[in-house]
């Protein structure tokens, strides 16, 4: 696969090709919104050197017979349509799209990739189940696919190249749980790749933190870095924002900062849709309930509805870290509750998170169509938002700004009792002998409460296998008839974590000790 792009242009050089960019999709930073990139350079990139986040200069349309036509694709062949829409055929052929694709998404335990189960038909809940891939979380879904993305990108630019002249990408990245072994399961052993992953000591699950240290890969770090995960997300923030090391070092995201993330989570919006019309012959509107932390898989389905998708709501399900709830309620999005800036520890480890990243692509948009003129206005003011939020934990928007934000979002915040609950009542009455995890519980809560009175059809996501939260799943059901959890619910892989070398290094939250182990590290690599 070495379909070659206009070999005339350079894509990372804006200046070079812009009249070329602006005849096809282009992505831009949110905090400037001026010169339009490449897939490829935003992709590669990751962060935007202004620090803000690429999005797409505009949101493609879908055909117009899309609901047909597309109703009976398989995950891959809607997929495939998506990215096609996303990804210039300059840029990717669409015979090398169609193969890193159906590569990407053979390594699902299901066949159809991401399966919709009926939770209850009494209440038309359904549940998105999103953790079939190779390390059992949502993830996977994106991740399988950006760590193909980033071998296709670099294969190519490396044909003919030795030694030192290749082109290498150094992959840094923060996780709360799910994202690093999601990443270290698509990039290990891919060439010219290394990748690093910070997470917070003693804040992840020990299946977790087994999922990421038991990768033998050379081109596989993981760093425990002494702090929370928003330590370790600033942390990845300063390596980007560093030029001189970023220069030395060619430094990727694979955060959901990535725009090539969010675009992959887009098809299972899509997927889910058609399999409960189709499933459970469900006409009624659909509406989704997402459980939400760093706010990229609910911001995928914001794209899916703008590009046509008809999802009648989509709910934010937060737990007690609810500054997404609580903006929606007061228009304030600030660290504080009121009480401290700081992250609360809970049964849903992932979604502990003090300010959810991607919120600031929505925010473009909600400045682009409330407060601007013309998008560089809107880059402008979303800048100043950005800053407030940094020099004083806090942007406070005004009642125009937060009517729109409410039209595209409603919210629900679920507390760790509510969680271990639900968990219970899935297993013992609503869906006998169904297992949730934690995350996949405050979703379905969310679901629950707004479908009370309600004719509606909710999907929730399930974002995890109820394997990687055993405590919480002990804890809501330790003792009742049916449950097993070595028996019925720890897969034989997890089993075998234990007669594993793990390997791990370690850190204190400082971005100067982070980059100095970075830098240990891809030399020891060198002389493998």
């Amino acid at each position: 696969m070495h379909h070659q792009p206009n070999s005339q242009i350079n894509l990372f050089d804006p200046r070079q090709c812009y009249k070329y960019l602006t005849t096809m999709t282009t992505y831009f930073s949110t905090r400037s919104s001026n010169e339009p990139i490449s897939f490829e350079a935003a992709v590669m990139k990751g962060l935007a050197p202004d620090g803000g986040l690429y999005i797409p200069t505009s949101i493609p349309k879908l055909p117009s017979d899309f609901l047909t036509k597309w109703a009976d694709l398989s995950f891959a062949e809607l997929a495939f349509e998506i990215l096609s829409l996303y990804i210039p055929e300059s840029e990717i052929s669409r015979t090398d799209l169609k193969e890193l694709v159906t590569r990407s998404y053979s390594t699902f335990r299901s066949d159809e990739v991401t399966p919709v189960v009926e939770l209850s038909k009494e209440k038309q809940l359904y549940l998105l189940e999103l953790f079939h891939g190779p390390t059992y979380a949502f993830k996977d879904v994106a991740l399988q696919f950006v760590g193909n993305l980033f071998e296709y990108f670099l294969t190519r630019k490396n044909v003919g190249k030795e030694g030192t002249d290749r082109d290498t990408l150094t992959v840094v990245g923060a996780t709360s749980g799910d994202t690093g072994s999601a990443a270290i399961y698509g990039l290990r052993g891919k060439k010219d790749v290394s990748v690093f992953i910070l997470y917070p000591t003693g804040r992840v699950s020990p299946i977790q933190e087994d999922q990421m240290t038991t990768v033998s890969d050379a081109n596989v770090h993981t760093i425990s870095v002494a702090g929370t995960f928003d330590d370790c997300q600033d942390i990845v923030k300063q390596v980007f924002g560093d030029a001189e090391f970023n220069a030395k070092h060619h430094v990727g995201a694979v955060n959901s900062i990535n725009w090539a993330r969010i675009l992959a989570q887009i098809t299972y919006y899509f997927h889910s849709f058609f399999q409960v019309q189709k499933k459970f012959g469900t006409s009624s509107a659909i509406k989704y309930s997402v459980p939400t932390g760093n706010f990229g898989d609910i911001l995928a389905g914001f794209y899916a509805r703008r590009m046509g998708l008809p999802i009648q709501e989509l709910t934010i399900a937060t737990n007690s870290n609810d500054i997404l709830d609580r903006f929606l309620k007061t228009g304030s999005y600030s660290k504080s509750d009121g009480a401290s800036a700081e992250v609360h520890a809970t049964l849903s480890p992932a979604m502990d998170i003090l300010v959810s990243s991607n919120f600031e692509r929505f925010l473009w948009y909600v400045a682009r169509e409330n407060v601007a003129s013309s998008d560089a206005e809107a880059g402008a003011t979303l800048n100043k938002w950005m800053q407030s939020l940094k020099t004083d934990g806090v942007i406070t928007v005004d009642a125009k700004v937060l009517g729109a934000a409410k039209s595209e979002f409603s919210s629900e915040r679920v507390s760790d009792e509510q969680t271990l609950e639900t968990i219970k009542d899935v297993f013992t009455n609503i869906s006998k002998g169904y297992i949730l995890d934690p995350h996949s519980s405050v979703g379905v809560t969310a679901a629950l409460r707004k479908l009370e009175g309600t004719d509606s059809v909710y999907i929730a996501l399930s974002t995890a296998h109820p394997a990687k939260f055993s405590d919480a799943v002990d804890q809501a059901l330790k003792g009742l008839e049916g449950y097993n959890f070595e028996r019925d619910v720890l897969p034989q892989e997890f089993k075998d974590f234990a007669n594993k070398d793990k390997k791990k290094l370690f850190s204190k939250a400082d971005v100067k000790e982070v980059e100095s182990i970075i830098e240990e590290e891809l030399a020891k690599e060198k002389k493998q």
